[in-house]
């Protein structure tokens, strides 16, 4: 089962900026919903965006500060992370719902903002 894979975590101090790349798994064109989630220690995954056909969705706490955008070209789905608060260090995973229930996880790049 092929797997999307994540790059560009990295330490940031807080103020900074981040840019986050999922290599897709397949055509980003036959993918449902793909997007980024995190999870930072001793809490659940959450839902940081994600791009629904042409729409995107954001957490709230992220709104204004992130912005993720599909590069058709290198077939990526991208998260530009501004603005970053020590409170996003998190293990940042990309997500693809193919649909019937068929998700795909990435392995997950670190993202780490010192205040």
């Amino acid at each position: 089962q092929a797997q999307p894979v994540e790059s560009g975590g990295g330490l940031v101090q807080a103020g900074g900026s981040l840019r986050l790349s999922c290599a897709a798994s397949r055509s980003i064109f036959s993918i449902n919903t793909i997007g980024w989630y995190r999870q930072a220690p001793g809490k659940q995954r959450e839902l940081v965006a994600r791009i629904i056909g042409g729409r995107t969705n954001y957490a709230e706490s992220v709104k204004g500060r992130f912005t993720i955008s599909r590069d058709n070209a290198k077939n990526t789905v991208d998260l530009q992370m501004n603005s970053l608060k020590p409170e996003d260090t998190a293990v940042y995973y990309c997500n693809e719902d193919h649909g019937l229930g068929y998700i795909s996880w990435g392995q997950g790049t670190q993202v780490t903002v010192s205040s």
